[in-house]
């Protein structure tokens, strides 16, 4: 049904009412948690910058996984389940090779040594069980419709889950952590050693990948995909071969993510790929999915977002701290459908 000249302009004075009653919202609810902020730094203020500190370290495991979810949907359009479980499942690899294989029982020089190789082994494993995955499951369901793919990654998932837990048993195993208590003090803050690995591995790799995407000839192959397949492999691209690069680029950095997972807090458990992943998978929405500096802003904002309701003295409590999440998440999406570093885009029909 097509609107007639006239009906298009009765209908802008309540499409611009209805824009300005929705920035008069947004604007409410974001002084509304500016005010909440204020109360809490009032009420506790090292308290508050000791939270805020420690959300850092969460935020950045949260966007090595989203910048996974980003790429492979920005290139293919598919939300791929099973990435959370593939950072599981690192994370359960990194604990065999480390604790079992390798004997690191404490943190120190040959700890650090030894992490540093199995961080390059993990996350080349990793971008082979992804490439595999790729050229087994979704390359056959390129031209397929989109719900065939993502039920093949749902059904990913549960194999993954599975070799999980064969590794792992069904229960939480507890190792040593390999890096060390403590950390770098400045002033009344400690920032923890855990936090400025995780936080300077993420930011290296997000610089690393973004140099790849945007000065490259892979990264340039990566984005002409996405933005036109069919035109991009009349222009001599291999297609098959730039999403199957895509995909493991997403894999090594889930592997990244695992084996940070298991050296900063020394537990793994074949479960927690699937609520890891969907708070990632948060993460890259949150930020705009297809955006690699989106989906680190959303990793840390979801990590900070969780901290901060689960350690400030007015806050709504662990208890509510996934139903917290998801409200920011749904908040965002009502008033910034495309994210909050997402590109506006415009359908034809």
């Amino acid at each position: 049904m097509t609107l007639t000249g006239a009906e298009a302009a009765d209908s802008r004075p309540v499409l611009r009412l209805r824009a300005r009653i929705g920035r008069a919202l947004g604007l409410a609810l974001v002084a509304a948690v500016a005010c909440w902020l204020v109360w809490n730094v009032a009420a506790a203020p090292q308290q508050f910058v000791d939270v805020a500190v420690a959300g850092l370290r969460p935020g950045a495991l949260y966007a090595l996984v989203a910048l996974g979810y980003t790429l492979v949907y920005g290139i293919i359009g598919l939300i791929n389940f099973a990435h959370g479980d593939l950072f599981m499942l690192a994370a359960v690899v990194t604990s065999i090779l480390l604790a079992e294989r390798l004997g690191v029982v404490a943190p120190g020089g040959r700890a650090w040594a030894l992490a540093s190789v199995v961080l390059v082994v993990v996350m080349v494993v990793s971008a082979g069980i992804n490439i595999t995955a790729d050229r087994l499951v979704f390359r056959r369901l390129r031209t397929a419709p989109r719900l065939a793919s993502l039920i093949a990654a749902v059904g990913l998932s549960f194999f993954l889950q599975w070799v999980g837990l064969r590794l792992n048993g069904s229960g939480q195993r507890i190792w040593p952590a390999v890096v060390p208590n403590g950390g770098l003090v400045l002033g009344p803050v400690t920032i923890d050693w855990s936090t400025l690995v995780v936080t300077g591995v993420t930011i290296s790799l997000l610089l690393v990948l973004s140099h790849l995407v945007q000065r490259t000839g892979r990264g340039r192959a990566m984005r002409a995909t996405a933005q036109d397949r069919d035109a991009a492999q009349l222009m001599g691209i291999d297609v098959d071969r730039t999403i199957s690069f895509t995909f493991a680029v997403g894999g090594a950095l889930a592997g990244a993510a695992g084996v940070l997972y298991f050296a900063t807090l020394g537990g793994t458990n074949y479960s927690i790929g699937y609520q890891f992943g969907l708070i990632a998978f948060t993460a890259a929405v949150l930020g705009g999915i297809g955006s690699l500096p989106g989906a680190v802003l959303g990793g840390y904002l979801i990590g900070e977002v969780q901290a901060l309701n689960d350690g400030l003295p007015h806050s709504l409590g662990q208890g509510w701290s996934q139903s917290v999440v998801f409200s920011v998440l749904i908040l965002v999406m009502v008033f910034r459908p495309e994210g909050i570093l997402g590109e506006h885009t415009v359908d034809n029909v």
